[in-house]
């Protein structure tokens, strides 16, 4: 992992924000599990099979080391976009359960903030 030259961190994320946005995040919460993030953990980045085995990704423009958070939080956030007529906690439970980690409600909340932070700033 500390070899891999692709960023994600919630540093580097934070240092494309305007100082304003930073302040607005507060404190990012300390790193649970460092591992390579796809950047874009959406549903439409997730090929399917026939079968509905997921058998690919794309679109890794921001893939890096970060906390798992940071696309774990991304990937249920997308699930409430592209998938309305679900019912959210069951939808949420089901994903974290099929992760295998309990939801962490305080990161979940940073990491789509900072997201959208982002995502503000870029228009």
């Amino acid at each position: 992992m500390h070899s891999c030259p692709f960023d994600w961190s919630t540093a580097s994320r934070l240092a494309k924000l305007a100082p304003a946005r930073r302040a607005e995040l507060g404190d990012s919460p300390p790193v649970d599990r460092l591992v390579v993030c796809h950047g874009d953990a959406c549903s439409p980045n997730t090929i399917l099979d026939d079968t509905g085995r997921c058998c690919g990704h794309v679109d890794f423009g921001n893939l890096g080391v970060a906390d798992r958070w940071a696309d774990l939080a991304v990937a249920t956030l997308s699930l409430q976009w592209n998938f309305p007529d679900y019912p959210g906690q069951v939808r949420d439970d089901e994903f974290f359960a099929a992760y295998g980690v309990a939801p962490d409600p305080a990161r979940i909340d940073y990491y789509r903030r900072l997201w959208q932070a982002e995502d503000d700033s870029s228009r």
